[in-house]
């Protein structure tokens, strides 16, 4: 279930390092999560009467900050925030393209990839330069190791949506590895997804996003 639950400053930051700064990690175990050994992928297809003169994308998040703290009291009491700039999200990899199988199989020339970087984030979609920020973060949790019910809080062109999604968290308590995905409708968030020619040629407005994230113990968090 989706439901609006009100929206922030664009382009402001929650800070949220100031908020795990002052847990008291005496009482539990704080990880961070590491973009260099982790991967959030966002899935968009193509859509239309004219489809399949278009293509599908996977736009990825090299850069993200995101901490997960687990309390001794268990899942409830745990939290978990990932914040990503859709200004630095990588669009058409080839290297990721080419393990998605025939949907993905086109190259894309580097002109056509830089069109698809300004229709997707700019003004006619989802307007980067204005909401440049995506944040989840965890509302409720619950289950048990390896697997867990998380209510999130979805923070996408300056709106927040709730959305709950499963995710199987290995590693504990050494390290941690999160899998999960989940559907985001662009609309939902009050995007319009991109549409040429009448419709002729456009996106589908449900995305999917994939993520795998892994972190370490971090004995603190400075705040910025």
């Amino acid at each position: 279930m989706i439901k609006r639950t009100g929206s922030s400053q664009p382009g402001s930051s929650h800070h949220f390092e100031a908020r795990y700064a002052a847990l008291p990690m005496a009482s539990g175990t704080l990880y961070n999560l590491d973009p260099t050994v982790s991967s959030v992928r966002i899935y968009v297809f193509r859509a239309g009467q004219a489809a399949k003169v278009g293509h599908n994308h996977v736009l990825s998040a090299p850069e993200f900050k995101g901490y997960f703290f687990l309390a001794p009291a268990g899942a409830g009491a745990s939290s978990f925030d990932l914040e990503f700039r859709l200004d630095q999200l990588e669009i058409d990899n080839p290297d990721h393209r080419s393990t998605l199988g025939k949907a993905f199989a086109s190259k894309l020339s580097p002109e056509a990839i830089a069109s698809t970087r300004e229709h997707m984030l700019g003004e006619d979609n989802l307007q980067a330069m204005r909401f440049p920020f995506v944040r989840i973060r965890s509302v409720q949790i619950s289950g048990e190791a390896p697997k867990f019910a998380a209510k999130i809080a979805v923070e996408l062109h300056g709106q927040t949506r709730d959305i709950w999604l499963p995710l199987s968290v290995t590693g504990l308590p050494k390290n941690l590895s999160v899998e999960g995905s989940l559907v985001l409708r662009q609309t939902d968030f009050g995007v319009k997804p991109y549409s040429v020619l009448g419709g002729l040629l456009a996106v589908e407005d449900e995305v999917i996003v994939e993520f795998k994230l892994s972190g370490f113990t971090s004995p603190k968090v400075a705040p910025s």
